[in-house]
């Protein structure tokens, strides 16, 4: 059994009008999410915009989601870093804040040599929580391939990968090259992950959509076709702006129009242009709009 499954949200990170952190709206935040079936939380992801954060509001905002989840839901909690000591910190956090896991990067500040991605994994494997290696070789200069990834799986934390490269392709070479469970990592391919065999999804839409999102994706994991399709077609528009650098400011907006607004994104992050939000909102009436 998949100790990964299900819909987890890459959550958010509320923040006031003047840019502080909302720990408050972020309780309340967790609290919905896990009210409306969602079976996971992920904070200090990059859609949680963790690089704008002091190590001070980093730290809070793990434990924060943490006692908010209460033992409800497990709690994955992102450690990117821009060394690998700080990674192995946060990882050891988490561990001691009562996370589930961690959702790793691999080294994010420069195009590393194989041999330094997995002296990398092998450091955060030293500290004894599950990892789901995380690979997105769009925004970050190293590519996870199901070889690497079959020789990160022999580390005995590394348990899971979540899967951003786009390639639906790469679920089925992962899953007979490892034994890592795939976590789907990008929204529109949601419904055909879990269709070919990914047991998770790291969401970012269903900070806004958590119940479309949980049913869509238990419609494809028992193969009712036809039914997650007609409900995909409706939130594809959506998904895709998840897979836009502009995700942050996209999905903030999308739960404007769910009214569980979160306050601004952090600069350098600024409004989007006008265009841009009519878009946003008119996919966020076609996903809602099901009759």
């Amino acid at each position: 059994m998949a100790r990964f499954e299900g819909v987890y949200v890459a959550i958010v990170t509320p923040f006031t009008s003047s840019y502080e952190v909302d720990y408050k709206r972020l309780t309340e935040l967790c609290d919905w999410l896990i009210n409306q079936g969602v079976n996971g939380l992920v904070p200090t992801g990059s859609l949680g915009e963790y690089a704008t954060m002091s190590n001070e509001e980093r730290a809070k905002v793990v434990e924060t989601v943490i006692a908010a989840a209460a033992g409800r839901v497990p709690v994955v909690v992102g450690s990117a870093s821009p060394s690998t000591e700080q990674a192995v910190a946060w990882v050891r956090h988490a561990k001691e804040s009562g996370a589930a896991g961690v959702m790793a990067l691999p080294p994010i500040n420069y195009k590393p040599l194989e041999h330094e991605v997995i002296a990398h994994y092998e450091a955060l494997n030293t500290v004894g929580l599950p990892i789901i290696a995380y690979n997105n070789p769009h925004d970050y200069k190293v590519d996870l391939t199901p070889d690497l990834l079959a020789k990160l799986s022999k580390l005995e934390n590394v348990v899971a990968v979540k899967e951003f490269s786009g390639d639906i392709r790469r679920v089925h070479e992962i899953l007979a090259k490892t034994d890592l469970e795939v976590m789907i990592g990008v929204d529109d391919l949601a419904m055909e992950g879990p269709l070919f065999g990914a047991t998770g999804w790291i969401s970012g839409v269903p900070n806004a959509l958590p119940k479309e999102g949980v049913e869509l994706f238990n419609l494809a994991r028992q193969g009712k076709v036809k039914e997650a399709s007609e409900l995909y077609r409706h939130l594809l528009p959506l998904f895709h702006f998840d897979a836009s650098p502009q995700l942050v400011q996209s999905i903030k907006y999308m739960m404007e129009l769910a009214d569980f607004p979160v306050g601004p994104t952090r600069p350098p992050r600024l409004p989007l242009p006008e265009a841009d939000y009519q878009a946003i909102k008119k996919a966020f009436e076609y996903a809602v709009d099901r009759k």
